[in-house]
């Protein structure tokens, strides 16, 4: 009995150390089959999850957003990481935010000024199941707007689990008079 049960432990040692049954679930286990998801066309695609990530932040002034289609993006523990530079000491640092943390600090100042951005360039690289890419990205306050007043670059991660992509990272900085975009990520 007693060599059945270390049998037993040494299995679930084995299983453990190999990673079975610690598969993370996506944003509250979405990747196990729910049922239709009204926001399936976003996912189906590695352009659709990218048009699908821009437009879910871009609307006029006092447009809410669709939070729960921008959340629908994101694999369970996504981050958002974008670059920023303290003012006073010129230090760059990379602030990590979760989906919420970004819809928590963001999204009052995209309703109240309005925000479009747009993906004006790509490069991308594909493995297996995992995309990179090199989003580079036009920021306005209006669609009309003649020039806009923000661009950069998004690195973002992206994950296809066998029935639909996900994001898994986007960490961005935007460009900056000592730091002008590279002529090979623009169109």
């Amino acid at each position: 009995m007693m060599k059945v049960k270390l049998i037993t432990i040494a299995i679930c040692v084995v299983l453990v150390a190999l990673g079975a049954g610690n598969v993370p679930a996506q944003n509250g286990d979405k990747m196990t089959d729910k049922g239709p998801d009204k926001y399936a066309k976003d996912t189906e695609s590695v352009d659709s999850i990218i048009a699908a990530l821009y437009d879910s932040i871009s609307g006029g002034a006092g447009v809410e957003r669709d939070w729960d289609r921008f959340n629908n993006l994101f694999v369970e523990d996504a981050r958002l990481i974008p670059v920023q530079k303290n003012p006073q000491t010129g230090i760059l640092r990379a602030v990590t935010l979760t989906p919420k943390g970004y819809v928590e600090r963001s999204g009052k100042f995209l309703v109240e000024n309005g925000f479009f951005e747009k993906e004006i360039a790509r490069k991308t690289i594909k493995f297996g199941n995992i995309v990179h890419l090199f989003s580079t990205y036009e920021g306005r306050n209006k669609e009309s707007d003649e020039k806009p007043f923000l661009r950069g670059i998004n690195s973002i991660q992206l994950l296809n689990d066998g029935k639909r992509w996900w994001v898994v990272t986007v960490y961005w900085q935007a460009e900056s008079p000592d730091n002008p975009l590279p002529k090979e990520f623009l169109p």
